[in-house]
């Protein structure tokens, strides 16, 4: 589990079928890093989320069959980054 921040959406013209219908979102690591995540959440830019990653973020989606490598698992109502 890691905590990022959502840059924005990702709008793909063709989507893989294992995809189904969910949204992508484009997030920032703590470092700066970009890396693209299935949102189940709903989550806005800007907002603080939590992500789960590897084999576990099939089932955080509610479905295993969903063919992604990490996935929001949550918005997080409250972040101070420099708390921390």
């Amino acid at each position: 589990m890691e905590i990022m921040q959502v840059v924005g959406p990702l709008v793909c013209t063709r989507r893989h079928p294992g995809l189904y219908q969910h949204s992508l979102r484009v997030l920032r690591d703590a470092k700066g890093r970009i890396q693209v995540a299935l949102d189940t959440s709903g989550c806005r830019p800007g907002n603080w989320v939590f992500v789960v990653s590897g084999s576990a973020a099939r089932y955080a989606c509610g479905d295993a069959r969903v063919l992604t490598d990490l996935t929001v698992g949550g918005i997080i109502d409250f972040w101070d980054r420099t708390e921390h």
